[in-house]
This record gives C-alpha cells, structure tokens and sequence, in this order.
C-alpha cells in the first residue's frame, strides 16, 4: 500500500480518513479506541464541555480545598482568591492541549507520541495514569463515606456491620466499574445529567448556610475561627497556587480524550472557559461559606460535608437520602471523567492490541483500591501542599514538553499517520524522544529533595524552608518553566526530531 503523509486532515474528509485507519490498522499502535475520532462521533456540544467541568468540579474535594487553605492561615477571601486565580491559569494549558485533540481527533496517549516518542508517550501516560489511579481510590473512598452514611439512614442496623465503611466502599466501587464497562459516551450521558442536579444541591447548601446563620454578614463574620494556624499570607500562598493549579493539570495533559468528541474548537473553548474556572471558584465559595456557617449553627466548624449533611437532616430520613443520592453522583462524575477516561486510554496505550479502553478501566479501578485512599485522604494539610504539589510538579513538566512541541516546534502540524507507526517521524531513537526527558527531569530533580521533606513534615509546610525547599514551593510553576526552556534549547539546538524516513512505495 502507498505510503501517504496526513499532516493536516480536515475533520470532515471521512474517505481520507477511512483511508488512514485501513493504513494503520495492523500497526501494534493502534486499536479502534485509540483511532482518530470521525464526523459521526464529534456529539460534544458546548453544553457537553460546560457539562464535563460542573460535574468533575462539584466534589467534596473541591469543597474542602479553599477550607484548607483558611484553616492553614488564609482568610476566607485570600482563600478564594488563590483557587479562582490558580484554576485560571491552569485553563492555559487545558486549552493548549486542547486543541490537538479537537484537531486531529486523538486521545492524550497518541497526541503525546509526537513530543515523547512511540514507546516515550507510556512514560508519559503511564506517569498520568498512575496519579489518576490514586485519585480514583481517594474519590471512591468519599463516595464510599456518603454511601455508608445513606446506609445508616435507610437502616438501623447498619452501624452493627463490622467494618461497614469499607463495605460501602467496595459497593461504591463496584457501581463505577458497570458505569466503565459503558464506555466513553456512557461518561458524556451521564455528565450531561449529573449537571444541573450537582448546581441544585450546592445552591441549596449555600441558602441553607446563609438562612440558618442569619445572613451573609453573620457567615462571613465567623470566618476568622476556621483559621487554625498563624502562617503568612506568602508562605501559604505559592504552595497553595501551586497546588490549584496541580488540581486540575492532570485534566491539562489529557484534556484530548474529551475534546476530540468536540464538534468544534469553538465549542471546546468557550464551554471549558465557562465551565472549569467559574464552577471551582463558585463551590470553594461554597464551601468557605458553608463551613463558616456551621460555627454560627454549631458552635464549631464541620470540614465534612457529608457529616454536615447527616447532622442537619438526621431527623428527616427521606431528605438524607436524597442529599446523599446528590454527593454520589457528585463523586461518581467526578471520578468517571478526571479518573478514569485518561488511565483507560493510557493503559490501553502500553498494549493496544490486547488493552481495550473498558480493560483500561478496570485495571485502574483495581489499582485505586491499593492505594490506600483512606490514607492519602487523612491529613488536608499532606493532601493539598504534599498530594497535589508533588504530582502537579511532575504533570506540569511533562504539560510543559507537550505544549512547546505542538504550538512552538511544530506549529500545530502533526502527521496523523506517523502517529500510528513504528517507523514514522515520531520514532526518534528507538521510539524515545530524549529531548523530552532531558526537559523533564531538569525540572523535575531539583524538587525532589523539598519534596521529601514536605512530605516528612507534619501538614506538608515548611516553615522555615532553605533554598532547595524553595524551589519545592514553587513546584509546578518551576518545572514547567525549567523543562520548556530546556525542551525548545535542545529542540533549537540539537534539531527538533530525529531524521523522518522516506516514504516507501509499498508497506
């Protein structure tokens, strides 16, 4: 068969790309899950993206995220502040990385092979993956929580089952294989439903804080007691931004799984400009004033939503449930789509021929269970300036080498083909970029001694950090912009990719 080259395939040429699917078909690269999407299957709508974001947003970690920031130090608005300013700058990369996928129709394991390399892209993914496995466990044990507390509502003998949380737990995680086993347009349906119910119940959370307090002057005039430590705004805030910004640059790097069901880059741009900074900033706010409340109703500050929820209708059975049946669905689109689309197409990249996405799925939902989440959830203080600072400073390296590849070497000019092949452009040296790598651990070591002393500190802070420690602090904003410089230095330098081989006549 000719050999073609496939640089800038329109989205609706359905023969060319027929034509290219039958090319690569054989390759070990390719599977029909990770194929380039065609006309038939760009259903996500604005609405869809807007969707996607409310329903990954509004979660109980979302809740609490502002909460720690406050109890660490901050005021209820220098909390918000940080959350709103660190999930606008991580919709630069989101919408960077977007446009691939919109583009060329491909999932974040294929698009990555054109900056990592054919066999490179599974460090990549693999990195990606694993982050999203230890997520999907820690959202499934919260689930698990507000499931257990539904159990306990509905039945009175539920308390009495030995080990009852960890049953829940395991219910909670059976439920979201079925919904995997689904697949990808199974997520899209049930996101697009989750939505406006997810706004509902923060909305109704909100007035309640705000009637039973006595207003909004009385919420905000009790904000001064959810802070239980003394630390300065600044050595609170670069971790904190950091953090925000790692929160959501796991969706950063494969924010392609989902865009390129989009009908247009329009349609990507403006439903996730809408849907990703308003929805964090408006449910910390939530949050903040939520909790804030609770001193005011309580005479102390209930962090825990799902305790909040079985105190204040304990009397009322039939309203628990229906609170609960709200932060399941609240867990459960959250996982479905930042947790388990991404690792089922990544660990499907390691052997596509033999991986299906739904495979995929199953294999993180086995690894989540082993990460302990009840552990890494414990402490918020180790979870937000420990969890998601040390991993957004691994993920925002790697974002770093993704962008500067696709918008400044490459100018938005991928070959969709070589994509699928073992001896096309993106083959490099054995089917590793070394650039790549270079770029990312230059970012990526310097950190690591902070890192480890975060995280042998009780809370994750450091109150008196050296300079090594420093460089932990700016975390993510450091190895992204050590390993973009780095990666366009070498990539200028030493050329942008190895050789491409000529076309042959027959393959």
């Amino acid at each position: 068969m000719e050999r073609k080259e496939y640089r800038d395939l329109a989205v609706g040429d359905e023969g060319k790309l027929a034509r290219l699917k039958a090319e690569v078909s054989a390759s070990p690269l390719y599977n029909n899950d990770l194929a380039p999407t065609g006309p038939e299957e760009r259903t996500w709508t604005t609405y869809n993206m807007i969707a996607l974001w409310v329903g990954i947003s509004i979660v109980i970690t979302t809740y609490t995220l502002a909460s720690g920031l406050i109890a660490a130090g901050m005021t209820w608005w220098q909390g918000l502040l940080t959350v709103s300013l660190g999930n606008l700058i991580v919709l630069v990369p989101v919408l960077l990385n977007s446009h691939a996928g919109t583009k060329y129709g491909v999932p974040f394991p294929v698009f990555v092979r054109s900056s990592f390399g054919t066999s490179g892209a599974n460090f990549a993914a693999m990195a990606r993956a694993l982050v999203a496995c230890g997520w999907f466990g820690i959202q499934t044990w919260i689930g698990g929580l507000a499931l257990s507390a539904l159990l306990g509502a509905v039945w009175s003998g539920w308390e009495v089952v030995p080990y009852n949380q960890f049953v829940a737990f395991g219910v909670f995680w059976v439920v979201q294989l079925l919904i995997i086993l689904r697949g990808i347009e199974g997520v899209k349906v049930f996101e697009s439903f989750a939505a406006p119910l997810l706004i509902v119940g923060g909305l109704a959370l909100l007035v309640w804080g705000f009637v039973a307090a006595g207003g909004v002057g009385a919420v905000f005039s009790q904000s001064s007691a959810l802070q239980e430590g003394n630390l300065p705004f600044w050595v609170l805030f670069w971790p904190g931004l950091a953090a925000n910004v790692g929160y959501w640059i796991t969706l950063s790097l494969n924010i392609s799984d989902f865009t390129r069901f989009s009908k247009s880059q329009r349609s990507q741009v403006v439903g996730q400009a809408i849907g990703l900074p308003l929805t964090m900033t408006a449910f910390s706010f939530i949050g903040i004033a939520v909790t804030a409340a609770t001193i005011a109703v309580y005479g102390e500050a209930i962090w825990d939503p799902v305790e909040l929820v079985v105190r204040l209708t304990g009397d009322l059975p039939v309203l628990l449930i229906v609170a609960m049946i709200v932060i399941v669905i609240a867990q459960i689109s959250t996982n479905m789509a930042a947790n388990v689309v991404s690792p089922s197409n990544d660990f499907s990249n390691l052997a596509p021929k033999y991986i299906s996405f739904r495979t995929g799925g199953i294999i993180t939902a086995l690894i989540g269970v082993f990460s302990f989440p009840w552990l890494l959830f414990e402490n918020v203080g180790a979870y937000i300036f420990t969890w998601l600072v040390g991993y957004g400073s691994l993920l925002g390296a790697i974002g770093a080498v993704m962008i500067v590849d696709y918008w400044i070497v490459r100018q938005r000019q991928l070959d969709l083909g070589d994509l699928y092949r073992t001896d096309g452009r993106y083959t490099y040296s054995s089917g590793w970029n070394w650039r790549a790598l270079v770029a990312v651990f230059a970012g990526v070591i310097p950190v690591v001694p902070g890192f480890l002393n975060a995280a042998t500190t009780p809370g994750g802070i450091v109150e008196n950090p050296t300079f090594i420690d420093s460089l932990y602090t700016y975390g993510l904003f450091f190895t992204f912009g050590v390993a973009a410089v780095v990666y366009l230095a070498l990539s200028l330098l030493v050329g942008s990719r190895e050789k491409s081989p000529e076309p042959a006549a027959e393959r």
